[in-house]
């Protein structure tokens, strides 16, 4: 095996694990819960999910495509921040985005596993600078690391609100 197998094997292993984390973190929270925003900068849950759904179909794996399969075309212009807003991602329904978001996460492990003999080193020059495949790939794992540590810190919050007015400060420091 090349180092650049066992470095997609890793990685692959690594996004089947973190697709069940979040799946966890997303067990038993209700509609209203998914919404609440620990304050007015912060992406609540609900958000939280939006932005993993558009980013699995709009940003890591056309764009990891794009390099693998044409990489010096110009990449479409994206703005996550945006999306936010411009995808209403306050008012979508949990359970659907769920749907949307793990079908997609889906489709994302199938392409990824049929892929045969990808060049990782290809590499596609943008305004930032160049990135290869193997850039992307794993970036994409280490955003759905954010995601994790994000939702793991709402779940927290969600915790704190539930057990009021028990203190759970013996479960140690946070």
């Amino acid at each position: 095996m090349t180092e650049g197998t066992l470095a997609f094997q890793a990685l692959y292993l690594e996004m089947v694990d973190s697709t069940a984390m979040i799946q966890a973190l997303l067990s038993g929270i209700t509609q209203e819960e998914a919404a609440i925003k620990p304050d007015a900068d912060s992406w609540s849950i609900l958000e939280t999910l939006c932005h993993l759904y558009d980013e699995e179909r709009l940003d890591f794996r056309p764009r990891l495509d794009a390099i693998l399969s044409h990489p010096t075309e110009e990449w479409e212009p994206i703005d996550p921040q945006a999306w936010v807003k411009d995808h209403r991602h306050s008012e979508q329904n949990l359970t659907h985005i769920k749907e949307l978001f793990f079908a997609e996460r889906s489709k994302s492990l199938d392409w990824l596993k049929g892929l045969e003999n990808a060049d990782w080193k290809a590499g596609h020059t943008a305004s930032f600078g160049t990135m290869t495949a193997g850039d992307m790939f794993a970036s994409w794992v280490a955003h759905d690391n954010l995601a994790i540590r994000q939702l793991v810190e709402l779940r927290r919050a969600r915790l704190e609100r539930i057990t009021k007015p028990q203190n759970i400060n013996y479960a140690g420091e946070w």
